[in-house]
């Protein structure tokens, strides 16, 4: 039979007709969003909690380096440097006084810098000011800690004028300068008993309490509200002091800045280069311009140590060491070590840290 005109018939079934896939619904997505909220939340504080630890470290490394150049100090000069040295000149150079931390410049990767400084003179003057050396606007990568979010030059009147820094050095309890009535520039008595002195220096022997007992330097906040040269910072018994409501509260506008505080690495004066231990760390010493104003955790100084020649009376001060760490700030003991100490730590055993030869050797603390 001829099938040349049949019409071809497949003995395979037919293929299935295809179907088109369905996207996501609104509920899916809604759910796939959700979860990822969930990872998001649960996984950045474990984030932010790693960067702050590595800040930490940092921050404790920045001491290290500053304490393995206070003992190259110490081998250089076989004494420890001063904090402030008041020059003999008249004017603004002998209020102008230097750092300890300016005269560790040469063991901080810092020699050129102090090669070009002229340290007869204030900061301020055209010799350490003139073509690119603006010394006090310098930035000091070891004096900063990285969670310092004020790590920026100090602004007055729309003009860069300083720089400021994380580490301040130890500078007495309370009472830490006082006027001798000589002429300048030996008219402060600047011991207050701790391990740096103002316009005048402290060797290993003087550490009678221990150099592992000393403290050398802590942490304070860059750009710390502050009020200085306040006539109510009198002299007091420090065992009378154990709030900032026993110093008493700060008025009017004299000495009075919401930002100024810890603002100039070179200078000597403690309320920006110094600490004390008149209150453990991270104390809030609260204060308010108005009833509805802001309110700021401050520092307080009495004359600052530079004007007592001309002032008379005594710096007293309260310049407490502060971090952006939680709970605890970081510090440096005399012999180089690093330690984490605690906002509550005792405060008579902070205040005996904070002197070094007071006749109380502390253990563990």
């Amino acid at each position: 039979m001829d099938n040349t005109n049949q019409p071809f018939v497949s003995d395979q079934p037919l293929a299935a007709p295809l179907k088109l896939r369905k996207g996501f619904t609104l509920i899916e997505l809604l759910v796939v969003i959700a979860i990822i909220a969930v990872l998001i939340a649960l996984l950045l504080p474990a984030v932010q909690q790693a960067r702050e630890a590595a800040r930490r470290s940092q921050c404790k490394n920045n001491l290290k380096q500053l304490g393995l150049a206070l003992h190259n100090y110490l081998d250089t000069h076989r004494c420890f440097p001063p904090n402030g040295v008041r020059n003999a000149g008249g004017g603004t150079d002998s209020t102008q006084e230097w750092s300890a931390q300016a005269f560790l410049l040469p063991f901080l990767e810092g020699a050129n810098l102090y090669s070009k400084i002229d340290f007869d003179v204030g900061y301020g003057h055209p010799n350490n000011t003139s073509g690119d050396l603006h010394v006090k606007l310098m930035r000091i990568p070891v004096l900063l800690c990285p969670s310092d979010p004020n790590d920026s030059p100090r602004v007055d009147s729309g003009v860069a004028v300083h720089y400021p820094l994380s580490y301040g050095v130890s500078r007495g309890i309370y009472e830490i300068a006082t006027s001798t009535g000589s002429a300048a520039p030996y008219g402060v008595n600047g011991d207050g008993g701790a391990a740096f002195i103002y316009n005048g220096v402290t060797r290993d022997r003087d550490f009678t309490d221990g150099m592992s007992n000393t403290l050398a330097m802590s942490e304070v906040k860059c750009k710390t509200p502050r009020f200085h040269d306040w006539p109510g910072a009198q002299p007091m018994d420090p065992s009378t002091i154990s709030t900032p409501s026993d110093i008493g509260t700060p008025s009017g506008t004299t000495g009075w800045s919401s930002s100024n505080g810890h603002t100039e690495w070179v200078s000597g004066n403690t309320i920006h280069t110094g600490f004390t231990t008149t209150f453990v760390p991270n104390t809030k010493f609260l204060f308010s311009e108005s009833a509805n104003g802001p309110t700021y955790d401050i520092s307080v100084s009495g004359n600052r140590e530079a004007r007592l020649v001309t002032t008379g009376g005594s710096t007293c001060a309260a310049v407490i060491s502060r971090s952006y760490h939680t709970g605890t700030v970081n510090s440096m003991m005399m012999d180089g070590s690093v330690r984490s100490i605690s906002s509550n730590i005792n405060l008579q055993t902070w205040r005996n840290l904070g002197q070094r030869s007071d006749g109380n050797v502390l253990g563990e603390f």
